[in-house]
């Protein structure tokens, strides 16, 4: 499976922001998408992840009421969708994908997108 997210850039706080990640190769494997993210000099930390059939989102208390994961199977492309965004969201962000077999670990990695949040 590959993986390429895409949609960062620099806004400004209280700005909404939509990551997006295309999946390639063996989709009919994928059984999670997650979305992390690295801020500078600190620990990549999981947002929250997806399951890839029945849709069924998950999220980390930090950013539960603000982001929405989301997927559309036809496009083999999940989202994250961020509102209300703050200086502290200023991070490079990772979709990852796992086959069930390997989950939680996620195995299969995007190439990051940075998204700068200025106040």
């Amino acid at each position: 499976v590959q993986l390429q997210a895409s949609g960062g850039g620099l806004v400004q706080a209280g700005d909404s922001l939509r990551l997006s990640c295309a999946a390639a190769g063996h989709t009919n494997s994928i059984y999670s998408m997650a979305w992390f993210r690295q801020a500078p000099g600190k620990e990549r930390v999981l947002l929250g992840h997806i399951t890839w059939t029945a849709g069924k989102a998950y999220y980390k208390d930090f950013v539960k009421g603000r982001f929405t994961i989301s997927r559309e199977n036809a496009k083999n492309t999940g989202y994250l969708q961020m509102t209300n965004l703050k200086p502290d969201d200023t991070a490079v962000y990772y979709c990852a994908a796992a086959a069930a077999s390997s989950f939680p670990d996620y195995n299969y990695w995007g190439q990051g997108t940075q998204v700068t949040v200025s106040s």
